[in-house]
């Protein structure tokens, strides 16, 4: 049996697997406390009990909310010996307009040991314990928590402490049992141990997650790249997917029917569905949405098309009655909008001036616009302009639409495999072993934590379960 000892919590979390012999029984997760005397939990300074939370101090109450994660996990989770979470509140990164709310991971990894239900793989301490049955090291914790004891105070996000209630009724507070369930999800495997960045496996082998995660663009599972490979797959936001049946199988019943997209309806050099920013302003996107010829704005003396005045004659003739294309830069997005809907423009797309996906928001209001906007990266962004090359005066044969694609949902690819986060630039932390942010309803295992998400994680409410029993649970 192989076993490696991870060294930083950011590059820990187990991946899960399931063994025939296991006895069919919720897990049991055990908070060890690990903190300081009058610290964290031990702190005992007196609390009134809220939101079903009966603590009377503010150790007993944080106490309270870890139990309450912990058991939402084990009732889900099957084990025959506990896991153990080794846990304490800590100062962590904070100003005050940000702060690390926590972190939590696996202290080891395993791979090829008696009842490893996949050779060359790494699995988690948790996982590995539950597979052969007992602990394969009682010296060490199976994950390490750390969470953030200032927040709330002065220069730690004043205005959002963690709110201890156990009812979710958090308001603008940030609500603790949810950041914990996130976290408790990465301590249990939902994580890959390969670097994202460089792509390079630890101690050169895959890990479980590995062997269903693949780039739908060269239709490779990581498991099988090259580290320039698995590097250049972290980018690809939107073409990143999770292939496993039980995740993928409920995609059905969690995520919303309909995604919002431009469809280059035609040439064929360039059709196909590309990924959007929607607008703050102006009409939502619908189905079936918008559909019209695209054509530039172009700027006197330069190939780009801002929009930021009123459009030359030129211009204006060139968009009437179609979707206009101008680029991102110098003015609101609101004012490029307006100007090219006051010059008969029925839509408008803002290619980004930055390298980056998957393309933001278009922020800003004004109730004047009634035509729809959206977003699209750089990259799209030449894309589309390299259609547009051949163009005439008043027609260029490039045909999109702006619309909510109902055979898509929102999260999930065009043959339901959800998608996995994959931002450009590489987010470390985040990128890869996350669910991608497009999903709706939102997940609990997104990279951000949302004020929507229940305390849920399975069907029909969450789908992070589904997919640690992909790997094994």
């Amino acid at each position: 049996m192989k076993r490696l000892v991870l060294s930083s919590l950011a590059a820990a979390s187990c991946l899960l697997a399931s063994s025939a012999s296991a006895v069919a029984a919720p897990a049991t997760i055990v908070i060890v406390n690990g903190d300081l005397p009058g610290v964290g939990f031990n702190d005992t300074t007196p609390a009134t009990p809220v939101g079903g939370n009966t603590g009377t101090t503010l150790g007993v109450q944080r106490l309270n909310a870890f139990q309450a994660a912990a058991s939402k996990w084990g009732a889900a989770l099957t084990s025959s010996t506990p896991i153990t979470v080794l846990a304490s509140w800590v100062p962590l990164t904070c100003t005050a307009s940000s702060a690390v709310l926590g972190s939590a991971g696996a202290t080891e990894v395993f791979a090829d040991f008696d009842g490893a239900p996949q050779a060359g793989a790494l699995y988690g301490k948790a996982q590995t314990r539950k597979l052969i049955g007992e602990d394969p090291d009682p010296e060490t914790p199976d994950i390490v928590a750390r969470f953030n004891i200032n927040l709330g105070k002065s220069n730690c996000l004043a205005a959002s402490p963690f709110y201890l209630g156990l009812d979710n009724n958090h308001g603008s507070a940030i609500d603790l049992v949810t950041v914990l369930t996130h976290e408790f999800g990465h301590g249990l495997g939902f994580q890959t141990y390969t670097n994202g960045s460089t792509g390079a496996q630890l101690a050169g082998i895959p890990s479980i997650w590995d062997f269903y995660l693949k780039d739908a663009t060269t239709n490779k599972l990581w498991k099988d790249m090259t580290n320039q490979e698995r590097a250049a797959s972290a980018l690809k936001s939107g073409k990143l997917v999770w292939t496993g049946a039980n995740a993928n199988g409920y995609v059905n019943t969690v995520l919303q029917s309909g995604a919002p997209v431009l469809t280059v309806l035609s040439p064929s050099s360039v059709a196909g569905v590309m990924q959007v920013g929607t607008a703050s302003f102006g009409p939502a996107l619908s189905s079936p949405g918008t559909t019209g010829e695209l054509m530039p704005v172009v700027d006197s003396g330069s190939s780009t098309g801002l929009a930021c005045n009123a459009l030359s004659p030129a211009n204006a003739a060139a968009v009437k009655g179609k979707i206009a294309l101008v680029d991102r830069g110098v003015c609101a997005f609101t004012i490029k909008a307006k100007f090219v809907q006051d010059a008969g423009a029925i839509g408008v797309v803002v290619a980004d001036n930055a390298p980056g996906s998957p393309p933001p928001g278009l922020g800003g209001a004004d109730p004047s616009v009634t035509i729809p906007a959206v977003r699209v990266t750089l990259d799209d962004g030449i894309a589309l302009k390299a259609a547009l090359a051949k163009r005439s005066r008043l027609h260029s044969n490039v045909f999109v639409n702006l619309g909510v694609n109902l055979a898509l949902r929102a999260g999930a690819d065009s043959q339901g495999r959800l998608q996995m986060f994959a931002p450009n630039p590489y987010q470390s932390g985040s990128s890869v072993s996350h669910f991608d942010t497009s999903a709706f309803p939102n997940l609990l295992m997104e990279p951000a934590i949302n004020v929507d998400l229940s305390h849920e994680v399975s069907p029909p409410n969450d789908l992070s379960f589904p997919l640690l029993r992909d790997v094994g649970w």
